[in-house]
């Protein structure tokens, strides 16, 4: 979004792209600069064309990663941008458990209570928490045909960044997308399935392009809503959005300081 987006090209000091090298008529718009021994490009997507929202969503991701890979060649991606996450993320895999463990442990009910509180504090997400995704996948390309089942989930790995992590003592989570704000019931049991603990809508199609592409991609992500909060998702993004963006911009400039001066195999 442009609100993600404009705080960096502000802080890196980037200059728009008059002559774009995208196709004519596309919205997409391109900030190029050089910020310490770095070349860095920012894409936005853009308005669309007919409504003139943001352009938000796997489609417009995949196309602006592709166009922009092949016409960059960048050495590293980084999808940055804000993401649902969920605070008690595991509620639903731990009825699955208790269900498929019951008759163990009604036996031994002290060792089921503590696994199940380690398990609802393992993975939750507060606001403005960042989080480096380690593996992203889809959660509503539901294909229930066998192998097209595991297409449509679409699990890949991001670039592994070891190094960063621990400098910047980020959160790791897995990173599942879907193109729509809300999470349905399917939904949600799909991203139990994926194992992750926080949503986007554009990860795992950016993931699929520079798989595609073999271009290392790490994903950034800023907690800007709970998905299994109190509140309605919509009120809470934009609630949050100018708070979360500064927190987003801060750990992006972490992450690119981090990048300078080192190759790929140090991060």
């Amino acid at each position: 979004m442009q609100t993600e987006a404009h705080p960096l090209v502000n802080k890196f000091q980037l200059k728009e792209d008059l002559n774009p090298v995208f196709p004519m008529g596309v919205p997409w718009v391109r900030y190029f600069g050089t910020y310490k021994d770095l070349n860095i490009n920012i894409i936005w997507p853009g308005k669309d064309t007919i409504l003139g929202v943001d352009s938000v969503g796997t489609i417009s991701a995949s196309l602006v990663t592709y166009a922009s890979s092949l016409a960059l060649q960048p050495d590293l991606i980084i999808n940055a941008g804000t993401a649902g996450g969920f605070k008690i993320f595991a509620y639903l895999s731990t009825k699955i458990m208790r269900q498929t463990f019951e008759l163990c442990l009604m036996q031994c009910f002290d060792m089921y209570s503590t696994l199940m509180f380690s398990c609802f504090q393992a993975k939750g997400a507060s606001i403005a928490d960042i989080f480096l995704a380690s593996d992203v996948a889809f959660h509503d390309r539901r294909i229930p045909i066998p192998v097209f089942d595991l297409y449509g989930v679409g699990l890949r790995q991001a670039f592994p960044t070891p190094n960063l992590v621990k400098t910047l003592n980020l959160k790791v989570g897995k990173l599942s997308t879907g193109d729509s704000l809300d999470t349905s019931p399917k939904d949600e049991a799909s991203i139990v399935s994926n194992d992750a603990t926080i949503k986007d809508m554009e990860g795992a199609a950016v993931a699929y392009v520079a798989d595609l592409l073999k271009v290392p991609a790490i994903y950034v992500k800023a907690v800007i809503d709970i998905v299994d909060g109190d509140k309605p998702t919509g009120v809470e993004f934009l609630q949050n959005l100018l708070a979360v963006t500064a927190a987003l911009d801060q750990a992006v400039t972490e992450v690119v300081d981090f990048i300078n001066g080192r190759c790929l195999s140090e991060l």
